[in-house]
């Protein structure tokens, strides 16, 4: 397979603070010669493990994006041992025009990976983290919302994975995180995540989402916030005390019934609070004709007891749209 590509300003082996680019070259109409300019800090201070976190996966998903840009501001070489790399928008393009995907090539970044240094530009970002950003790191953080089209209650997640003591150090990395829940997440197309990628490669990954609509609030940018520095300090990175909260809940999604899909279009009535408990059968939304009167909703039901962790944040609801999350509640997440 050829180099990559991309480009990096930045010295990932030097001491102190950096702020530079990863450069994709591009040529487009307005553009003969130009690049996609994605923002990196490495901060850096002699020997210890390193830390990749990464926000705007997806560039509508704010609170994250918003977190590490603000970290990467604030974060200074006295206070690391190691080295940190900070990507706040993977997805560069998607960001800089507030959508899910790229508007370059329509590209879903996180359904992108393992990537192609020979496919389009959001390939070939997947690819550049893959084969060059990954293997530097012992610790990986990525941090996702809900975007325009979900709201969800944040959580830190880990996986289940083959490797067991892999999968122990990424569940005490997501309690470390310190959401009031922590979560083993049940992916519905785990194949071309970034997470597969880098717990592949044996490294620690955390993952979560941390709010949605499109936006983000004061309490979501405080958990996230919170949640970063936490990582680091359980990373051995950073020196301090991690900050719990003080009740923390944990919940298991064992498979994709914990997903309840719509097989119609229209309004949707949410008859479930994000954050409350439903049991098996209740209905939990509703969904209306906009194309004639006198017609009932179609109800939908919860298929299992357990928490709402997520919602459809637009009303308008088409085919195929995830309109509610349910995880079952347990004591403990280990096995």
């Amino acid at each position: 397979m050829r180099p990559s590509p991309i480009s990096a300003t930045v010295d990932f082996d030097a001491d102190g603070v950096q702020h530079g680019f990863l450069k994709l070259p591009v040529s487009h109409d307005e553009s003969a010669w130009g690049a996609v300019m994605i923002p990196i800090t490495v901060i850096r201070n002699g020997e210890g493990p390193t830390a990749l976190l990464t926000g705007g996966n997806h560039g509508d998903e704010y609170e994250g994006i918003t977190a590490l840009l603000k970290l990467a501001n604030r974060l200074t070489a006295e206070e690391v041992r190691g080295r940190v790399i900070i990507v706040p928008m993977m997805n560069q393009p998607a960001a800089q025009a507030g959508r899910r995907t790229s508007p370059m090539d329509r590209g879903n970044l996180n359904r992108s990976f393992p990537g192609d240094p020979d496919g389009g530009p959001t390939k070939q970002i997947a690819d550049y983290f893959t084969r060059y950003l990954v293997p530097m790191c012992d610790y990986a953080l990525d941090l996702h919302s809900g975007g325009r089209t979900l709201d969800i209650l944040p959580f830190a997640a880990a996986h289940r994975l083959d490797d067991l003591e892999l999968e122990r150090k990424s569940l005490e990395g997501a309690i470390a995180f310190g959401a009031s829940t922590a979560i083993m997440m049940y992916e519905l197309d785990a194949a071309a995540l970034y997470d597969t990628v880098v717990e592949n490669q044996g490294k620690v990954l955390v993952t979560t989402e941390l709010g949605g609509g499109g936006t983000s609030t004061p309490a979501s940018i405080e958990i996230s916030e919170r949640g970063v520095r936490n990582f680091l300090m359980f990373a051995g990175i950073t020196e301090g005390e991690i900050q719990r909260p003080p009740r923390q809940q944990y919940v298991e999604m064992p498979d994709a019934s914990c997903y309840v899909q719509s097989e119609h279009e229209g309004i949707l009535e949410m008859t479930c609070a994000l954050g409350g408990l439903v049991r098996q059968g209740e209905v939990v939304a509703r969904i209306y004709d906009i194309t004639r009167t006198g017609v009932d909703p179609v109800e939908y039901r919860a298929s299992r007891d357990g928490l709402v962790l997520a919602r459809r944040f637009p009303a308008r609801v088409a085919m195929g749209d995830t309109i509610v999350v349910i995880g079952e509640m347990v004591d403990t997440l280990e096995r």
